[in-house]
């Protein structure tokens, strides 16, 4: 028997051109299968040994040591008061292992076979293993292959010898393959697939990197450093936006994305399923960068919100439309290229919200500084906004004003001071209102629970009934801290359901 395991070992490795212990392995977990089998236990740990030069090989069950409170399994535990009652001279400790000889069991067919089968497995996975080595090795980001079959989950595509997934959620809207189709796609990353932990690489054709790499190809300058893309966004199939810099001044960067008669944009349009590119002028200013991504759009002003991060956009009326896009498509490709937050308005919208806005801090000033709309005007007009401009700003700017001199402006100070501390301790008492439960919620300070509480939301329920723009308004919060707080005040809504 023993030199029939030698020659089915070295038959086996020299048929399948593998190494001999990947042969030698297989067999002892076959062997270690069969006698498993034979005790008709499949749950006991068994453990095969085979001399790799004589072909003797020994059979043994095996128990791992472990403490009384961690024994669950009989058939594959001991515990160590176990093992030293057994043997009382033993040194095993927790964790290793106790072995014991067991009869070998006879290697016939079915061992054989299974044993076969599993090097065949092996094999396979070495197989894929190192294509997938010897792909990632050479670093491509774009790759080109043939579709091999379609599923419901997506594509397989052949690049090589090495099976690749296009799954449905990373392909272009409205895109169908046939096998035998050539696709050119973005490498996305590597996944691992099941228990197995088999490797499976997923590739991409919506990626905004995918525009990126394609727009490199088409353009040598950009490899060559001359000019670059900062910024890209898309809405896969339908329009994308990328916004270039030239490194090189004598370079204009948008002809030369665009090439001639519009040859390179085209070139990666049509890889695109025909999604329309707009080539913008990046810039390190805000304003500028904004005005360029609206294009093409024309941009009357801007007014940017630096703590909200936010831009208004005032366009004419004619240009509403056009800097909106279809379906907000415009507006949002533009906001996710610059990273801001974009609102669009005409100039009448803008002077309607202006005026609502000075009526309000008008009101403010004839409530809270008791004076009459007169005075307030001139603040306003001023470009004062809040009490605390009036109390702290420099006396000396205030004294500029027409008509206004000292006593007006001590008095002036003196009230707004006045008023701001009043106010601070209306909103402290306010806060007293607010319930324990709501405090402590997470995501929710000292300052948003003051803004709430200004607002007359003062239980769990008055905030989980909000809107999440309704609670970025009171508190100013992004959307995604808004979102967050709404979710947890509406948390045991759910549990009370379930």
């Amino acid at each position: 028997m023993s030199r029939e395991m030698l020659q089915l070992a070295e038959a086996l490795a020299s048929e399948k051109n593998v190494d001999p212990e990947v042969v030698f392995s297989a067999l002892e977990f076959a062997l270690s299968t069969a006698a498993k089998k034979k005790a008709n236990r499949e749950h006991m740990d068994v453990r095969v040994e085979i001399d790799r030069h004589t072909g003797e090989y020994k059979t043994f069950r095996r128990w791992l040591i472990v403490a009384d409170e961690d024994y669950t399994y009989p058939d594959v535990e001991k515990t160590i008061e176990e093992i030293q009652e057994e043997i009382p001279d033993t040194t095993l400790q927790i964790g290793e292992y106790h072995e014991e000889l067991l009869e070998n069991e006879g290697f016939g067919r079915q061992a054989a076979q299974t044993a076969k089968q599993i090097i065949l497995q092996r094999i396979r996975d070495a197989e894929r293993e190192q294509i997938l080595e010897e792909f990632l090795a050479r670093k491509e980001d774009i790759v080109i292959g043939t579709v091999k079959r379609v599923e419901r989950h997506g594509a397989i595509i052949e690049i090589g010898k090495l099976d690749a997934l296009l799954p449905r959620d990373q392909m272009i809207p409205r895109e169908n393959f046939r096998n035998g189709d050539r696709v050119r796609a973005l490498f996305l990353r590597v996944d691992e697939i099941g228990a197995s932990g088999r490797k499976q690489v997923i590739l991409s054709r919506t990626s905004r990197d995918f525009l990126v790499k394609l727009f490199a190809m088409e353009v040598p300058e950009i490899e060559d450093g001359l000019l670059e893309i900062k910024e890209a966004a898309r809405d896969p199939g339908h329009r994308a936006k990328i916004a270039v810099k030239a490194n090189d001044q004598r370079i204009d960067p948008q002809g030369t994305c665009i090439g001639v008669r519009g040859s390179r944009v085209n070139a990666v349009t049509n890889e695109l399923s025909g999604e329309r590119i707009d080539v913008v002028l990046w810039s390190p200013e805000t304003a500028q960068f904004v005005i360029n991504a609206l294009s093409p759009a024309e941009v009357t002003r801007i007014l940017i919100d630096e703590d909200k991060h936010a831009v208004d956009v005032i366009v004419a009326e004619d240009q509403l439309a056009l800097a909106i896009g279809r379906g907000g498509q415009n507006v949002r490709l533009a906001a996710d290229l610059t990273g801001w937050q974009l609102n669009i308005m005409t100039v009448a919208e803008a002077e309607e919200r202006n005026a609502a806005e000075d009526a309000a801090i008008r009101n403010l000033f004839v409530e809270h500084l008791n004076v009459d709309e007169e005075t307030a005007d001139i603040l306003v007009q001023e470009g004062f906004a809040t009490l605390e401009e009036v109390a702290y700003v420099p006396a000396a700017e205030l004294l500029e004003i027409e008509g206004f001199d000292e006593n007006i402006v001590e008095t002036l100070r003196n009230r707004a001071r006045d008023a701001i501390l009043t106010l601070a301790i209306a909103s402290e008492e306010k806060l007293e209102d607010v319930e324990e439960d709501m405090r402590n919620l997470d995501g929710i300070d000292q300052e948003m629970l003051r803004d709430l509480a200004q607002a007359g939301i003062t239980t769990r329920d008055d905030l989980a009934e909000l809107a999440v723009d309704e609670l970025i308004e009171i508190t100013g919060v992004s959307e995604e801290e808004a979102k967050k707080v709404i979710l947890a005040a509406r948390e045991h809504w759910f549990t009370e359901e379930n």
